[in-house]
C-alpha cells in the first residue's frame, strides 16, 4: 500500500489514578505531556488526523485546558469513555476520517516515542494489517496468588517473647509460579491497523478483559505482526517515571530551569 493515511487515536480520558493526580499537564521542556506526545505524530506527512478523546465528565475543562495548543496542532478533541479503554477508543473511531486507511492508537502517556520506531513501523503497516511495538522482558517474571498473606511464622518460642503484632503489618503474595520469559515481550503503542480490520475487531468481539486493541484483533484469528520497541517509549504511569522520562528525552524539571526558561 503506497499511500498511506493513518488517523491517530490518543485516548486520554483516564483518571491517571496510579499517578496520584495530574499525569497529562505535567510539565516537559516548557510543555504539558500530552502535548509532547501529540507532538510526536504532527510532522508525519502519513498523519491525516489526529484525535484525541477526552474524559467525559470533565470535557469543557479539558478542552479549555489544551483546546488552544491541540487546535494549533490541527488535532481534534472528541469525547472518550467513562470506563474502559475500549469505550474510549471506540467512540473516537467515529471521527477517523473515510479517506483514512489505517487507524494509530497511542498512550496519551508515552511521549518520548522516537521519529524512527515511527518510520519502521509506519512502513510495515504497508505490509501488513496490524503492527505493534514491543520490548523483550528481560526480568524473572512470577505469577502470585490473588489473596495476600502476613508474613507470621509457626515460631511459638518467637511469638512468645516477640507477639505477633508487628509482624501482623507485614503481607505479601506467595509465587505460584515463575512464568517462562522465551520469547515473551511487553507491548507498546502506538498499535497500527488495517481502518477496516480494527472497526470489525470493535464490532464482533467483547472487549471485556482486553488490555491493548491488538487483544481484540488476536481474537478475531488475525496475525499481529511485532516490531522491536525502544526503551524511551516507556509509559508515564506513576509520578517516579517522570524523572525518568524527562532524563531520557534530555528535558528538566520546571524547578530546575531558569526562570525565562519556563515557557
Amino acid at each position: 500500500m503506497s499511500d498511506l493515511r493513518i488517523a491517530v487515536i490518543i485516548p486520554a480520558a483516564g483518571q491517571s489514578t496510579r499517578f496520584g493526580g495530574d499525569k497529562l499537564g505535567q510539565d516537559l521542556g516548557g510543555r504539558p505531556l500530552l502535548l509532547r506526545t501529540v507532538e510526536a505524530f504532527t510532522k508525519r506527512e502519513e498523519v491525516c488526523r489526529i484525535i484525541v478523546a477526552a474524559p467525559p465528565d470533565s470535557f469543557d475543562e479539558f478542552r479549555a485546558r489544551f483546546g488552544a495548543q491541540l487546535g494549533f496542532h490541527g488535532a481534534v478533541i472528541v469525547e472518550g469513555g467513562r470506563s474502559e479503554r475500549s469505550e474510549t477508543v471506540k467512540k473516537a473511531l467515529e471521527a477517523v476520517p473515510e479517506n483514512a486507511t489505517h487507524v494509530a492508537i497511542h498512550d496519551a502517556a508515552r511521549p518520548g516515542i522516537s521519529d524512527a520506531l515511527l518510520s519502521k513501523l509506519f512502513e510495515a503497516a504497508r505490509v501488513a494489517p496490524a503492527v505493534i511495538p514491543a520490548e523483550p522482558i528481560h526480568a524473572t517474571v512470577k505469577r502470585v496468588s490473588e489473596e495476600t498473606f502476613s508474613a507470621a511464622t509457626d515460631d511459638a518460642v518467637a511469638d512468645a517473647i516477640l507477639g505477633t503484632s508487628g509482624r501482623e503489618g507485614v503481607r505479601g503474595r506467595r509465587v505460584i509460579e515463575t512464568v517462562p520469559r522465551t520469547r515473551l515481550v511487553a507491548a507498546q503503542t502506538p498499535q497500527i491497523f488495517e481502518v477496516a480490520l480494527i472497526r470489525r475487531a470493535y464490532a464482533e468481539v467483547d472487549p471485556q478483559g482486553a488490555t491493548d486493541e491488538a487483544s481484540l484483533v488476536e481474537r478475531l484469528g488475525e496475525s499481529v505482526l511485532v516490531l522491536d520497541g525502544e526503551m524511551r517509549n516507556m509509559k508515564v504511569t506513576q509520578a517516579s517515571d517522570l524523572a525518568i522520562i524527562r532524563a531520557i528525552m534530555g528535558m528538566r524539571a520546571p524547578e530546575d530551569c531558569p526562570a525565562h526558561k519556563r515557557f
